[in-house]
């Protein structure tokens, strides 16, 4: 039997990168998937900033599937800088990054069967950043706190984890060179490196696992820079 037969899964954009992945790798297992994304296509399109597009959704998952599984908050917020980022951009970045995987998730808890898993999707800038980033960063930054504030909430209902990746090639390319040297690995991230760990904290084998955030980044975060060690120089 395939790992997750007849279970109901849940994935905030889930139409490309990351988020297709996750689904395919669900489906793959058995499971039924229920997709929001942006994205027009096969599944629930609709821009989850928007309270009753959640509420609409949240409805639908009810009233075809009757209960949730895993819930996987993965929607990408807006990425803009403290020099160009107006205040609505701003507030929606934070709306997609954390307000809509707080409401869903309150508005499914009433329908999470036993054993429900909440994955939220965090970034290894929730701990670094580049410059310019503010929103993103605020936004990844606030999942990774509301994910243990959830697991100790959710207690009993769903454990509730959060995955930080690094640097995850969402093209298909085959990146080289300095790009995937300068991480301890020696290559850049694929989707199915973050979906293959969804799917391992979602199953009876992380069942002592909750409120943790989980760095899947090659190593990146962990390598020191000094200038003129390990290849690095510094340009002013």
């Amino acid at each position: 039997m395939r790992a997750y037969e007849g279970k109901v899964v849940v994935i905030t954009g889930g139409a490309h990168g990351i988020g297709r992945a996750t689904a395919d790798a669900f489906i793959r297992e058995g499971a039924v998937v229920h997709i929001i994304d942006k994205q027009p296509g096969p599944w629930f399109t609709g821009d989850i900033s928007a309270r009753e597009t959640l509420e609409r959704f949240a409805e639908s998952v009810v009233t075809e599937s009757g209960h949730v599984d895993v819930l996987v908050n993965n929607a990408l917020p807006l990425m803009k800088g403290i020099n160009e980022c107006s205040w609505d951009e701003f507030s929606y970045a934070l709306a997609v990054g954390v307000t809509a995987p707080f409401y869903l998730t309150k508005l499914l808890a009433p329908h999470f069967a036993p054993g429900a898993s909440v994955i939220n999707l965090s970034s290894s800038r929730d701990r670094m950043s580049q410059p310019q980033t503010e929103s993103y960063s605020a936004a990844k930054g606030g999942i990774a706190a509301l994910t243990h504030a959830m697991a100790v909430s959710l207690a009993g209902k769903a454990r509730v984890n959060s995955i930080s990746p690094g640097w995850i090639d969402t093209t298909g390319s085959e990146l080289a060179g300095p790009d995937a040297l300068q991480q301890p690995v020696g290559r850049v991230g694929k989707p199915d490196d973050i979906a293959e760990m969804i799917l391992f904290l979602c199953s009876e084998k992380a069942g002592f696992i909750t409120g943790e955030n989980i760095c899947i980044d090659g190593g990146m975060t962990k390598l020191m820079i000094y200038h003129g060690e390990n290849g690095w120089t510094y340009q002013e």
